[in-house]
């Protein structure tokens, strides 16, 4: 287990930076918008068809789980692929692992991936502790013994 301290050692020693809190900010603002155009254009027509608004409530309620597992295939498959979601490649931010520095695993990245859901369910508080935390960690970053750090 590693402590904040050789953590932040070994990330001078590989000359690593945190990435901000505001550029991890800006980075999940923009896969938001992304995953959001997604499911608006593969819903739009059927959206169209639905008489009231109403019928366009419930009809988007019981997408909910759908939204959910994109997020979390989106999440996982670009981390274990690229290290960096598209928000995350735009604010030049990636993903590692703690031990290694280099790209997470598929584990690392599916657990990390359904605990930052996990986290915005619960009202964001997951992300929340990142502004207390020294290598600015948020609960999936834990779980998933990840770092954020500049690209």
């Amino acid at each position: 287990m590693h402590d904040d301290e050789t953590l932040l050692k070994n990330l001078a020693r590989e000359e690593l930076h945190l990435a901000s809190i505001n550029k991890r900010a800006i980075a999940m603002f923009i896969d938001e918008i992304l995953v959001s155009l997604l499911f608006f254009f593969m819903i739009s027509d059927k959206l169209s068809t639905l008489g009231t608004p109403e019928a366009v409530v419930a009809y988007t309620q019981s997408l909910m789980l759908y939204v959910l597992i994109v997020k979390i295939l989106y999440q996982a498959l670009f981390v274990a692929l690229y290290g960096a979601t598209l928000g995350k490649m735009a604010m030049k931010i990636k993903v590692v692992d703690h031990d290694y520095f280099d790209i997470p695993s598929w584990r690392a990245s599916i657990i990390r991936s359904v605990m930052r859901v996990v986290s915005e369910i619960l009202f964001y508080f997951g992300f929340i502790v990142a502004f207390f935390s020294p290598l600015r960690r948020t609960w999936h970053d834990k779980f998933a013994k990840t770092l954020v750090v500049d690209a």
